[in-house]
């Protein structure tokens, strides 16, 4: 273990995903972490993003990853996390990258590859394993309070976000590339198994254009167990929240259903004239926010970890390989599954 450093000094690089804000603001609650300044391609954005958190604009990763910072986080459009977390990398800074991994495999195996050659920590940005709930209930399994898991069903559902996340050139795939892999990552951990092989049926007929918006993937597990997910911009433009994730496990002596973001009251407004949630919960983001920042301190191991990101990611291939083919695809075939 290396000695530990306080406080953590972290630089934000990119602010095109919506979840940066949220990390931004995690790092400023938390007293062992330093936000030391953001970067941004679209500086209007990044000059906007460090006036609002308090901290230093840089006009180039470069310059940021020329700071005294010991670590950053990565929020950029998903095509381009491989090149940021590279340059990370190369300038010795550990790293949580946000969700999906990569675009492709290839790009992933490089990512994980080019950080264990300069000893780095990569973690990828998985908050829903660091939900109470779902801590909770993955310690029901593992004591066996339910039996043996005989099958998930999980679902990760929001309105569509619009922007560069339906570009394809940019986010590497709709619905499926956005939602998929946090559901995947959960039923990775819950079982202790890996995915063995995909089955998916995926659409764009909820908004009718070039990306996937719906689909239903089935998994085997190499344990046997079977899953299904549901990941789908399917809310309406006036649900109140961006997500709507649950989770059910069904064992032979009991089965447990988590819901994510239960946590929150309806709020009915006649001033506004709609609904809204007023969150109340667990800030999921802040608590995996501090893991990252712990495992920097201290020099602890992160988790979810680069392959963590990886096999979740392999799902997500697989089932856009599936839909295409109509097939069940091995996931041993795509060229990536961590149990071989």
């Amino acid at each position: 273990m290396s000695q530990e450093i306080k406080p953590v000094r972290i630089g934000m690089m990119s602010f095109a995903h919506m979840h940066a804000t949220s990390y931004a603001a995690s790092l400023t609650r938390i007293p062992d972490a330093e936000l030391v300044g953001i970067a941004d391609d679209n500086p209007e954005r990044g000059k906007d993003m460090a006036k609002r958190f308090k901290t230093q604009f840089f006009g180039s990763y470069e310059e940021l990853l020329q700071q005294d910072i010991h670590a950053v986080i990565v929020c950029s459009e998903n095509i381009k996390h491989k090149d940021l977390v590279i340059k990370a990398a190369d300038a010795g800074k550990h790293i949580l990258c946000e969700k999906p991994l990569a675009t492709n495999i290839e790009d992933g195996k490089e990512m994980i590859n080019h950080c264990k050659k300069h000893g780095i920590r990569l973690q990828t940005a998985f908050p829903f394993r660091f939900s109470p709930a779902m801590i909770q209930a993955h310690q029901a399994v593992m004591s066996g309070q339910i039996g043996k898991i005989l099958a998930i069903k999980g679902a990760n559902r929001s309105k569509c976000p619009g922007g560069w996340f339906t570009d394809l050139e940019q986010s590497g795939g709709g619905a499926v590339m956005d939602l998929t892999v946090n559901v995947a990552d959960l039923i990775r951990w819950i079982t202790g198994a890996e995915i063995d092989s995909v089955y998916a049926e995926i659409s764009n007929r909820i908004n009718h254009k070039d990306f996937d918006d719906a689909a239903t993937l089935t998994l085997t597990m190499n344990n046997g167990v079977f899953a299904t997910i549901d990941p789908g911009w399917s809310k309406p433009e006036s649900y109140p929240f961006w997500g709507d994730v649950t989770l059910t496990i069904v064992g032979t002596d009991g089965a447990i259903w988590v819901d994510l973001f239960k946590q929150k009251m309806n709020l009915y407004s006649d001033q506004s004239s709609s609904g809204s949630w007023e969150y109340w919960g667990d800030d999921i983001d802040m608590l995996m926010v501090k893991a990252f920042v712990n495992s920097v301190a201290f020099g602890l191991p992160v988790e979810p970890s680069g392959e963590d990101g990886l096999a979740a990611l392999t799902t997500v291939v697989a089932a856009y390989e599936s839909a295409n083919r109509r097939i069940p695809i091995k996931t041993v075939d795509i060229g990536c599954n961590p149990a071989v």
